[in-house]
């Protein structure tokens, strides 16, 4: 009596409507593609970018010095509005780190084999938008020098910081969010610079990356280990994606001020943050993929699924939106009907409805399913959803401020060259760092793209081998 056939495993999401490695390719071929950015020349365009990043970058050091000679006055704070570009920009970097740890840890966690090709550049955006996120905390504590005052170090004075203050959970957060993130980055990336040590070609690259890899010789007792040591700390990372902006929304919701003090805050600025990290990978993965000639292994399907991923985030986006100003509207209190009224109707009212053209209405075109495979189309939307975002932190941080309980404190704000010029400058220490990343270190893990195509490979062929079984069962008297 013959058994039955078995069926085939699923190896993919089933929302996969397009290949995840464009073609079949051998490991050598693989690994010649995926090591060629890093292995051959920058190119003209390469440096033309690091010329206009480092441009940006020297303007923020130029801002950050103003600021430390000059003072806070060199900013366009006031009295009410104590808070503006300094914690805009900061909520805004912290959260575009949202989706490095969402694509990395939690995705492989959940066994998602579309993010193997992707997953080495959110990790390096995470860390280059949290390490521009900490410098605004720093610098707009006034006293920057000072800032070892927020942690909690063996002082003579017995002096211990304030742990009700929303700058010390702020020093928590980065700092942990960082170590881990930093980890998790370096981790992953230890096969991929063995690979690279064993291609160079100068004695100068092979030393370097023989000293990162840290003797990494691919024997089976080092990938039982690194496995091991990969999923632990995707444990560690995961709870962070909901616990850091959640932090980071506390320094508002715990206030008494209208339009800050809600119970909302904590999901609300979650969904944000991971929307505004997703639109910041097809921002930078778009661009990235076309000049390293990618798209053999970033394919329409990592492209498809990224799109929905920013619709899902926009419509919780969207929720939290509406849920905002529904509660001030049912909570009766005046402070809190007005605090919402100045951003629909009032003074805020062109930047609000740019916020809600941009954050809800552009994601909306991703139910085109054609819409979801094009690049340009894409990009062009990823950067509609980065831009506002930042405007609707600024919302968030500087409407409540500037018209608070008393009429007669009510004072607007509008930032100075020195504001524009250190968020200027930060977006281009993000983007030196993102550059100098796809040149010096592998920018798509090609030990697990290989370990992707041996899976569909084997999965096919067990696919056929079922498929020649239920035709032979099929034909049989």
């Amino acid at each position: 009596m013959s058994q039955p056939a078995p069926k085939a495993p699923v190896t993919a999401d089933p929302l996969v409507t397009h290949p995840l490695i464009a073609g079949r390719y051998s490991n050598a071929e693989l690994n010649e593609s995926l090591m060629r950015p890093v292995l051959a020349g920058p190119g003209r365009g390469w440096w033309v970018l690091v010329g206009i990043c480092s441009a940006l970058t020297v303007l923020l050091v130029v801002a950050i010095g103003v600021t430390l000679l000059k003072g806070m006055g060199t900013w366009g704070n006031n009295i009410p509005v104590a808070w503006a570009f300094g914690i805009i920009n900061f909520v805004w970097w912290i959260g575009i780190g949202h989706a490095g740890t969402l694509i990395s840890a939690i995705l492989l966690l959940f066994g998602e084999k579309w993010r193997s090709s992707v997953n080495r550049m959110a990790e390096a955006m995470t860390l280059f938008a949290v390490a521009c996120a900490g410098l605004f905390p720093l610098l707009h504590l006034g006293r920057p020098w000072k800032f070892y005052w927020l942690a909690p170090y063996p002082s003579e004075l017995r002096a211990w910081p304030q742990f009700r203050s929303p700058l010390t959970w702020d020093i928590v957060a980065i700092l942990t969010y960082l170590t881990v993130s930093v980890l998790f980055w370096y981790m992953g990336m230890l096969p991929d610079l063995a690979s690279a040590r064993d291609t160079a070609r100068e004695t100068w690259k092979r030393r370097a990356w023989g000293l990162l890899a840290m003797g990494w010789r691919g024997s089976a007792r080092h990938w039982l280990q690194w496995r091991a040591a990969y999923v632990v700390l995707a444990g560690l990372a995961t709870p962070l994606v909901v616990s850091v902006h959640t932090i980071v929304s506390f320094d508002f919701a715990v206030a008494l001020l209208p339009g800050w003090h809600s119970t909302i805050f904590p999901p609300y600025f979650v969904a944000g943050a991971i929307f505004s990290g997703l639109a910041m990978v097809l921002t930078l993965l778009i661009p990235a993929r076309r000049a390293l000639r990618l798209h053999h292994v970033i394919t329409d399907a990592h492209m498809d699924v990224l799109s929905r991923l920013l619709l899902v985030a926009g419509l919780f986006v969207a929720y939290g939106y509406v849920q905002e100003h529904f509660f001030g509207w049912y909570s009766g209190n005046e402070y809190e009907q007005h605090a919402m009224n100045i951003l629909r109707v009032g003074p805020y009212a062109p930047i609000f409805w740019t916020v809600i053209a941009c954050n809800v209405g552009v994601p909306q075109l991703f139910w085109i399913a054609r819409l979801r495979t094009q690049p340009v189309v894409l990009w062009v939307a990823a950067l509609l959803v980065n831009v506002g975002m930042w405007l609707e932190r600024y919302l968030i941080v500087v409407a409540p401020l500037s018209e608070d309980f008393l009429p007669s404190s009510w004072k607007h704000y509008a930032p100075t060259w020195v504001d524009l010029s250190l968020l200027s400058g930060s977006l281009g220490l993000f983007g030196l760092g993102f550059l100098l990343f796809l040149k010096l270190l592998p920018p798509v893990p090609a030990s697990e793209v290989k370990h992707l195509q041996h899976e569909l490979e084997a999965s096919e062929a067990f696919a056929r081998e079922v498929a020649a079984r239920e035709r032979s069962a099929g034909g049989a008297p």
